[in-house]
């Protein structure tokens, strides 16, 4: 049976920070666990190179 309540694992979206609004990589994140924003290096296609992705939502 599902579990009613808040849900641990939340989905979030990554945005660039060298290029805002050319590469978004949405993910799950286990709230208990990582309760501040998340940062991750993902590869950006407008810049062909891997950057720095933060946590927007």
């Amino acid at each position: 049976m599902a579990k009613k309540g808040k849900d641990v694992r939340l989905n979030i979206i990554l945005e660039c920070t060298e290029a805002p609004g050319t590469s978004r990589y949405s993910t799950k994140k286990n709230r208990r666990n990582t309760p501040e924003r998340l940062e991750l290096r993902k590869y950006n296609p407008v810049l062909r190179k891997h950057t720095v992705h933060k946590e927007i939502k």
